[in-house]
């Protein structure tokens, strides 16, 4: 049985934080405001692979209201729902696509790839990062928030 799942996620900038975008830290004068690290990326692909394997999402998992997560780095996070698709699922392929503004992202993509691969424990060929603008539309285009798409798709063991 193959699965497919859909993640999104998206936060608002804020002063005094750091970026972290795909598990790694680009250095900015702003980061992103979340209970967490507010790593978009990881959340829409943590989304993503929870939806595919019908285990809901990041919110019921890792909820805001929960002070254990306050500041969590998400690739612990990540590695978390990994251990959620237990012994069931394989990971065939991850594809998320960042929409933002500013920073860019090519620069940084294959440390992403990298970073998202070692945190799910695939082969780097397995992750697929991008990027767009949102064309100075929208609270993306005025450089308020970062968001991020992903899909995954699992394969039964």
């Amino acid at each position: 049985m193959i699965r497919t799942g859909i993640g999104y996620d998206v936060h608002p900038f804020s002063e005094g934080r750091r970026l972290v975008l795909g598990g790694v830290e680009i250095p900015a004068e702003r980061g992103l405001a979340g209970h967490s690290d507010a790593d978009v990326v990881l959340h829409a692909i943590a989304d993503a692979l929870l939806g595919a394997a019908g285990l809901g999402d990041i919110g019921l998992h890792f909820p805001p209201s929960e002070p254990r997560w306050r500041d969590a780095d998400s690739r612990d996070l990540l590695r978390r729902v990994v251990q959620l698709l237990g012994e069931q699922w394989v990971i065939a392929n991850v594809d998320a696509t960042v929409i933002a503004e500013w920073p860019r992202i090519g620069p940084h993509r294959e440390a992403m790839r990298a970073a998202i691969a070692a945190t799910l424990r695939i082969e780097p060929g397995r992750v697929n990062v991008k990027a767009t603008t949102n064309e100075a539309l929208g609270f993306i285009g005025r450089g308020e928030g970062i968001a991020a798409l992903a899909i995954a798709t699992l394969q039964q063991r």
